[in-house]
């Protein structure tokens, strides 16, 4: 695939299972299959939001794509290479243009490291400049997240937690990276602190030409940010759209029932709740057919026979569900 195509993440047939210890009766053992057959692109300069559960397999799908988890099988494509089949050297070369911002502020920095070691690091790492180099790349990286260079000097738990996932953003820009998998970077913030942070990785965007694969249990945030959404389901995306059109116009009943909690603000407003019933599955013991069924609304008999596949329902807007999307249009 050529470098100027429009994708710069390809993601096709994404699998990672995880071993669980000894099934009933010692036949065998489990298998957790946190990521499941997931296949979906990331266009060049877009945020493409990445929505489920807790345990639905949205960190284990964007660590897979950078490799920090192995994936058990499929393909990763990055600006046409398939990562998983690179040489060391040249997957070593390919990390500096992919990076990672962490969900918790707190454990995910060095608490013996001063914050300009921190960021420093992978420019040391990488043997990217002299030491006057990368001491002034520490500075303007400082600058460009909302801190001063004199923070270098200090601890992370000098800061708050606001500060932090700066610092953090800083030590992923650190290598002037294309990809960035953020990883529920705000969810462990407060709400006025989570606006200030999406605004900068917007701005960051803006100004670096970033591409994001944000990934986040916060609908209104995911709003804000992506430009595309994928709903994870159990391992398996269930929808896929532009994300104008997943809030306005949902189709898969799973993607309804989340976009139905959202709490509103104003009183005067209220909207009906789509509560979930019947029994919570789990990515060992996924149900037969879609694995939704057990909790769908619209469920029919035929849904315990198939696993449904994501097809396109109408222009760009992608669906997993045999009754939203009959038979006749597979």
């Amino acid at each position: 695939m050529s470098e100027n195509n429009s994708n710069l993440i390809e993601v096709r047939n994404l699998t990672k299972h995880f071993p669980a210890g000894r099934s009933l009766l010692g036949a065998g053992r489990d298998v957790v299959r946190a990521v499941d057959d997931v296949s979906f692109t990331i266009r060049r300069g877009e945020t493409f939001g990445l929505v489920g559960e807790s345990g639905c397999g949205k960190s284990t799908t964007g660590r897979s794509i950078l490799r920090l988890i192995e994936p058990t099988s499929g393909e990763v494509r990055f600006a046409g290479k398939d990562l998983l089949s690179v040489a060391p050297n040249e997957l070593r070369r390919l990390r500096r243009e992919m990076q990672i911002i962490f969900q918790d502020p707190y454990s995910s920095l060095n608490p013996r490291m001063k914050v300009g070691e921190i960021i420093e690091e992978p420019l040391v790492i990488h043997r990217v400049g002299n030491r006057t180099e990368r001491a002034d790349r520490v500075a303007d990286l400082l600058r460009r997240v909302g801190l001063e260079p004199e923070h270098s000097g200090r601890y992370p738990h000098e800061f708050s937690g606001g500060q932090r996932q700066r610092i953090g953003i800083a030590r992923a820009l650190a290598l002037n990276p294309r990809f960035i998998v953020c990883d529920e970077p705000v969810s462990a913030l407060d709400v006025s602190v989570q606006a200030q942070i999406v605004n900068l990785l917007q701005d960051l965007q803006e100004q670096l030409g970033l591409t994001y694969l944000f990934i986040s249990h916060g609908l209104s945030v995911v709003e804000h940010i992506s430009t595309r959404v994928g709903i994870m389901y159990l391992g398996k995306l269930v929808e896929v759209a532009s994300s104008e059109e997943i809030f306005r116009n949902p189709l898969h009943p799973y993607t309804q029932a989340l976009l139905s909690a959202i709490p509103i603000p104003d009183p005067e407003l209220r909207h009906e709740r789509l509560p979930l019933k019947g029994d919570i599955a789990t990515s060992s013991e996924a149900p037969t057919g879609c694995r939704f069924r057990t909790r769908c609304p619209i469920a029919e008999t035929r849904c315990a026979d198939k696993e449904p596949e994501l097809i396109e329902v109408t222009a760009a807007h992608f669906v997993a569900c045999m009754v939203v999307a009959p038979d006749h249009k597979r």
